[in-house]
């Protein structure tokens, strides 16, 4: 008889073991299904929240660099619009009496702020000697504010800045507007000052500060009207819009560096305050970043710490599951053999080779593996939707596919070992001493 026909003959026997063997395989495969699903699931939600907080960082990330051209912009116009904001004055002066006075009675070189441009300084920028001095205007016999300056000196290491002031060109003056309003100068006029012909380059228009009585000249004619060639008393310049919140301590102690001795003061504006306002938004805006990227790092470590939890729980289970349903395959396999003793007998009295009655035996639990598997993972197929709806929470049990071939083969085999022992003493046993007890 062939094995085919005795697996089928067997079967149809023995509905009921071979239908509660089935059975068992199903629902250690259904478990085996669901481990994977709920695991699945797991990941797909951490991946879920994980892009979430990932695209949210993202998007602020974005909104930031498409501000922070802007907010440079506006800084920059802020801070120019402070005008020279940085002071640095001569080694020994009194800075009490800059207050009163409104300059430095002392003097420093030129060439300090020739050094100052050729160092790596990164705390300030656009940098302006200058020579103050109260004086006489002798010829028209008025109390000015003599002011020289020349061209802004670019620092070395950086791209040249726009200036924020004009120089003065030689030869020429810029008067403020109380003294050019009632001397009637306009711009190209001649006049004289200090027994010097100059022509007046610009008259600016009223400010209600002491630029109204100022005049301004090109540094080194001033120099040499105060006989005071090669020296300075201040250094003007514009704080960078990148020093820390302890910015005054940061800027002198950049320049105590450069210039050992010199005082350095700095102004303060409502321009400077929104600046500063703007930096601290900078920070919260980076800080926050920053918080969520650390808060997505986290999440993503405490969910792989309880995938990993869960993934031992589950797999403990399911060891236990897949023992019980092997142990209650081989018991079915080893009382279906014990009953069928009498039948296997007669067959291998007629001649029936052992291998033909082992194979048979064996054949039928590999159908148990299979068949069990096999229907197992269509209802779950079929029933997918409606699983990723609900418990499994989006997962698609379809996305397993993959795995079905390995789980095909290896249950059936499975099926087959926990039937083995039984199969194999029932194959081996003496067809005369099964009838004669029989």
């Amino acid at each position: 008889m062939k094995i085919g026909r005795l697996i089928w003959r067997e079967i149809l026997h023995r509905k009921l073991g071979f239908g509660l063997a089935v059975a068992t395989v199903a629902a250690a495969i259904a478990c085996l299904v669901a481990v994977a699903g709920l695991l699945g699931a797991h990941d797909l939600r951490t991946s879920a929240k994980i892009e979430e907080m990932n695209a949210e960082a993202a998007n602020m990330e974005a909104k930031f660099a498409a501000d922070v051209k802007a907010y440079e912009d506006s800084v920059r116009k802020t801070m120019k619009g402070l005008g020279f904001n940085v002071f640095i004055f001569p080694e020994g002066q009194e800075l009490g009496e800059v207050y009163a006075k409104g300059f430095a009675s002392k003097t420093m070189p030129e060439e300090y702020v020739s050094r100052l441009a050729e160092s790596k300084i990164v705390t300030i920028n656009h940098l302006l000697p200058s020579l103050t001095r109260k004086l006489k205007w002798p010829e028209q016999e008025r109390t000015v504010i003599l002011i020289g300056i020349r061209g802004e000196v670019p620092l070395a290491h950086r791209d040249p800045k726009k200036p924020l002031v004009d120089r003065v060109k030689k030869g020429h003056l810029v008067l403020g507007y109380e003294l050019h309003k009632p001397l009637g100068l306009t711009e190209g006029n001649a006049t004289t000052f200090m027994g010097r012909e100059f022509i007046v380059g610009k008259c600016h228009g009223e400010r209600g500060t002491k630029d109204d009585i100022t005049v301004w000249m090109h540094l080194s004619e001033c120099q040499e009207l105060l006989g005071e060639k090669g020296r300075i008393n201040a250094i003007k310049a514009l704080e960078c819009n990148c020093a820390t919140l302890d910015r005054l301590a940061e800027i002198r102690r950049e320049i105590a560096g450069i210039l050992p001795g010199t005082k350095v003061i700095e102004t303060e504006s409502k321009a400077l305050a929104r600046a500063e306002a703007r930096n601290k938004a900078q920070k919260l805006t980076l800080d926050t970043i920053a918080a969520k990227k650390a808060e997505t790092a986290k999440l993503r470590t405490d969910r792989d710490a309880l995938r990993s939890e869960d993934k031992q729980k589950y797999s403990a289970l399911l060891a236990v599951v897949v023992l019980a349903a092997i142990i209650w395959v081989g018991f079915l396999a080893f009382s279906n053999a014990r009953d069928r003793q009498a039948e296997i007998g007669i067959l291998r009295a007629m001649g029936t080779p052992t291998g033909t009655i082992l194979g048979a035996l064996l054949g039928r639990a590999f159908l148990v593996g299979l068949l069990g598997t096999g229907i197992t993972l269509l209802f779950a197929f079929l029933l997918s939707d409606s699983l990723s709806q609900g418990a499994l929470q989006g997962f698609d049990l379809r996305s397993l596919q993959a795995d079905v071939p390995l789980v095909l083969v290896s249950t059936p085999l499975l099926a087959c070992a926990a039937s083995w022992l039984p199969a194999l003493q029932a194959a081996n046993r003496d067809p005369a001493t099964i009838l004669r007890n029989d």
